[in-house]
């Protein structure tokens, strides 16, 4: 009796905080889809506004990742010049070895 009430205390809470009609209508305009979406998941989530905080999350993530790419790149060629620099004042250890 007592996995019972708590059954029922869950769904009324459920049902309070508004999830199971949210659920349902998602579901029903799913149901109602004409063409059926190749990943189901994928449309509870766009439709729940899950997917637009994902979406927001990854643009972020690649303007940065863009950042760092061209960051990465200005200083491989800073460290690409300043080497050739430095073997002008330095011999190499195979000129060393030579001598």
């Amino acid at each position: 009796m007592g996995s019972e009430s708590k059954r029922e205390q869950f769904r009324r809470y459920l049902e309070k905080a508004g999830v199971l009609d949210t659920l349902t209508n998602v579901l029903v305009a799913l149901y109602e889809e004409t063409e059926k979406p190749n990943n189901a998941l994928d449309f509870l989530k766009h439709h729940l506004g899950v997917a637009g905080v994902e979406t927001a999350d990854v643009e972020t993530l690649r303007l940065g990742v863009s950042e760092l790419q061209q960051k990465c790149d200005l200083l491989m060629e800073e460290n690409k010049e300043l080497r050739k620099r430095l073997l002008q004042y330095e011999p190499t250890p195979e000129d060393g070895a030579a001598e």
